[in-house]
């Protein structure tokens, strides 16, 4: 989520969340090149007839996504990031606009230092419990709907906002990450929206505790299947 459309950045390569974002929302004849447009066909997962036309990033991962909200900078504006660099994407075409939206909770003090500029930035303080955290995820989240009415979230789910994170900076509990999980996964499926979550960051020398943290996710969606007995929506 630090990668842009022109370089790697802050342990990532390739945006997965912005490609995603792309082949999701990309039709026939959207302006992109030759070459482009060939790729994007191939791997279009899109369904005919039922374009997705909004995606919202739920980027919970204690570093902010600024690669990803690169990826939605109006190309028309002279807009960019706070250390001066111009954010753009896709060949100098950004054809995410208007259909990329991110929500970002993070780590105010923690990287990047130079911040961009997401649809949504909640920053947040040093050492934030859990209470504080949930709440603003809780009205961040009902926000974005209402606002953004997405259809389609993907949720970059890092677990580097655990207490004992040594590059986190938050003392967010496992318990407090499993509600967090929880609140995201759910949300989603009450109100119908199709939902794709990624495992973020995560710093531990204990790779067994890491392991375990990054679990949580998948197991929250286990539960969330069971409890809506989803398997009778034929989803």
């Amino acid at each position: 989520h630090h990668a842009t459309g022109e370089e790697g950045r802050g342990y990532t390569i390739l945006n997965d969340l912005a490609v995603v974002a792309r082949l999701m929302t990309w039709r026939a004849g959207d302006d992109a090149g030759l070459e482009e447009d060939s790729v994007l066909r191939e791997f279009y997962r899109g369904e005919d007839g039922r374009p997705v036309e909004r995606v919202l990033v739920v980027d919970c991962d204690v570093h902010q996504g600024d690669g990803t909200a690169s990826f939605h900078v109006d190309p028309n504006s002279s807009s960019s990031d706070d250390d001066g660099s111009a954010t753009s994407s896709f060949h100098g075409k950004n054809h995410l606009h208007g259909k990329l939206f991110t929500l970002d909770l993070h780590a105010a003090s923690n990287y990047p230092f130079a911040k961009a500029k997401c649809t949504y930035d909640y920053p947040l303080p040093d050492h934030c419990p859990d209470d504080l955290y949930l709440s603003t995820l809780e009205m961040a989240l009902d926000l974005a709907w209402n606002e953004v009415r997405p259809q389609l979230v993907l949720y970059n789910a890092g677990v580097d906002v655990h207490r004992s994170d040594r590059l986190g900076r938050l003392a967010i509990s496992r318990e407090g990450m499993k509600r967090r999980d929880y609140c995201v996964i759910s949300k989603c499926v009450e109100r119908g929206i199709p939902v794709a979550a990624v495992v973020g960051g995560g710093y531990d020398e204990d790779v067994r505790a890491l392991g375990r943290r990054h679990a949580l996710v998948h197991r929250v969606c286990a539960q969330i299947w069971r409890e809506k007995e989803m398997w009778k929506r034929g989803r």
